[in-house]
């Protein structure tokens, strides 16, 4: 069964550590397609939106994410099992790839505008 028959799951984002302007909703991104095709091809992503890479366990190599054939430059946070922010990048389009400092479960690619909403170190909760 591909992803498009599974039900979307979205969830809220939010910093726990220093209080972002509003919640980031992302859509709980699990599956291996999913993943792969990830925001690629997409040509605006709303003000409050983004997408949550979800891997199955804190990985460098696992969390590492592509901006080939990208339209737009995001932000990108890596999270651990922790919920602990462990890196982030203001990651261009057409960028081969970037992989986290430290080893992460959860990629948050989201619009540059929330490059400052995280920060290394920050405590994050998934709503």
């Amino acid at each position: 069964m591909g992803d498009e028959c599974k039900p979307v799951k979205y969830i809220r984002i939010v910093n726990q550590t220093n209080q972002a302007p509003a919640p980031i909703l992302a859509k709980y991104c699990q599956s291996f397609f999913c993943q792969l095709r990830g925001l690629m091809f997409t040509k605006s992503l709303p003000e409050d939106r983004g997408l949550l890479l979800v891997q199955n366990s804190d990985s460098k190599v696992n969390s590492s994410i592509h901006m080939m054939f990208m339209r737009l430059d995001l932000a990108v946070f890596w999270i651990n099992s922790e919920y602990t922010v462990v890196d982030l990048v203001l990651a261009h389009r057409w960028k081969l790839v970037y992989f986290p400092k430290s080893a992460a479960k959860y990629v948050l690619e989201t619009g540059i505008s929330h490059i400052n909403d995280f920060n290394i170190g920050d405590k994050v909760k998934f709503l």
